[in-house]
């Protein structure tokens, strides 16, 4: 009886976890910049209270945040392509010190606001440049890559919350001093761990991430990130009023849902990708998240119920974040760092109008409203993802090419140091 065609490969699969320095350091500084999107989750009804804002005025430290860092994607490449990589993720990382500190000490909500979009300007440089930074100077290959960014967007994830309620219970400026703090460190280890990167020969355009979109598997994978991330923000945003918790306590919700975002995105999303492919498994898991939410809509008043199902839609979200995001990277046949930028101007867009939109919605109608349409706009989501179905299948097909170049790369590698080695 033959041995299992994979048998052979499994154990010389290299652990996405061991990597240079210079890749540790950008890893830490994007789990330092995560955070930053669940951080303030704990502290928004304390916000709402002390600084005598409305719900839909605080969920606006969602919408200044994502919003510009959705438009500020469009100038990442053209500003990388004309300073170097290296340079691009320390002026994000300085900008997102500075726009933390300045949060911080911020007086009321429209200045938190205000220092908020700063602070997503930074993040947007940080972002598409890391993981660009990531996946070039990775061992381990590119799905190894993604395994790791992903990692790292997780822990930050899961990490955020729990920060943002210890600090937000001692005052609700801590979590932004907190996050200043720890970005000056990920800036100093940027700084002096990450060879400097040669500015490239060809400069990219302000236009070029829009021209990016005309290729339609990139804009289907865009729509559907927008679409996706509306219901996925709409959990993060306004989640936290109706459960009626203390700070202490809604960190501890939002931190085991990012735990599972964590553990989801790195362990279960490339078996069940590999078992099931992109396609199946994108619908299935986009299914099951807007029943989730829907759960959510009909049980809003349900403490219980509620709570349950935000921590439990942590795994969708892990589950949906690592599929997608190797789709985007081989889906087009546009550059990555011009890809990551096209597709994060879409998907944000939706992660930042969101929040504030249920905001108003609540104020409007009723608090079950924001999530019915959030469930809503998971399904829009699957339906517009199916319009790119052979899209998504070439893209598995180019995936499978990049894993058997990793091989031969990591078997010649092998063979040329078992040659060296036997020479001396």
């Amino acid at each position: 009886m033959s041995a299992h065609p994979h048998a052979s490969t499994t154990s010389d699969v290299p652990s996405p976890f061991r990597q240079p320095k210079a890749v540790w350091a950008v890893a830490f500084a994007c789990v330092i910049s995560f955070m930053g999107i669940g951080l303030v989750d704990p502290i928004l009804p304390s916000l709402s209270s002390k600084l005598h804002a409305t719900p839909s005025q605080v969920t606006l430290l969602f919408t200044s945040y994502l919003v510009v860092t959705s438009v500020a994607m469009l100038v990442t490449g053209f500003v990388s392509s004309r300073i170097g990589a290296k340079r691009t993720l320390i002026a994000g990382l300085v900008l997102i010190v500075v726009f933390s500190a300045l949060a911080g000490a911020s007086g009321g909500i429209t200045g938190i606001v205000g220092f908020r979009a700063g602070w997503g300007l930074g993040n947007a440089l940080f972002i598409a440049t890391s993981l660009a930074v990531i996946v070039g100077s990775a061992s381990g290959g590119f799905a190894g890559a993604i395994i790791l960014y992903e990692t790292a967007l997780g822990i930050g994830i899961a990490l955020g919350p729990l920060l943002g309620g210890e600090l937000g219970g001692i005052s609700w400026r801590g979590p932004f001093f907190g996050v200043a703090v720890l970005m000056a460190i990920a800036l100093i280890a940027t700084m002096t761990l990450v060879q400097p990167t040669p500015v490239p020969v060809h400069r990219t355009s302000l236009l070029d991430p829009i021209r990016a979109l005309r290729h339609r598997g990139l804009l289907t994978m865009g729509l559907t990130a927008l679409c996706y991330n509306w219901g996925f923000f709409t959990v993060l945003g306004y989640a936290p009023f109706p459960m009626n918790l203390g700070t202490h306590q809604l960190g501890y919700v939002f931190t085991g849902w990012g735990l599972l975002v964590a553990l989801f995105s790195v362990f279960a999303a490339p078996r069940l990708q590999a078992r099931f492919g992109i396609a199946r498994t994108l619908y299935f898991n986009l299914a099951l998240f807007a029943l989730d939410i829907l759960v959510i809509a009909l049980f809003t008043t349900s403490q219980a119920i509620l709570i349950t199902a935000v921590i439990v839609a942590g795994a969708f979200i892990g589950i949906n974040n690592t599929i997608t995001t190797q789709a985007v990277m081989t889906v087009s046949p546009v550059e990555r760092p011009i890809a990551s930028a096209a597709y994060g101007f879409i998907r944000f867009i939706g992660g930042g109008l969101a929040p504030y939109a249920a905001g108003k919605l609540a104020e409007h109608y009723n608090v079950h409203v924001p999530f019915y349409i959030g469930a809503a706009a998971v399904v829009v989501a699957i339906g517009v993802l199916a319009t790119g179905h052979s899209l998504l299948a070439d893209a598995e097909r180019v995936q499978a090419a990049h894993g058997q170049k990793d091989t031969l790369d990591r078997l010649q590698d092998d063979a040329l140091a078992e040659e060296l080695g036997s020479a001396s």
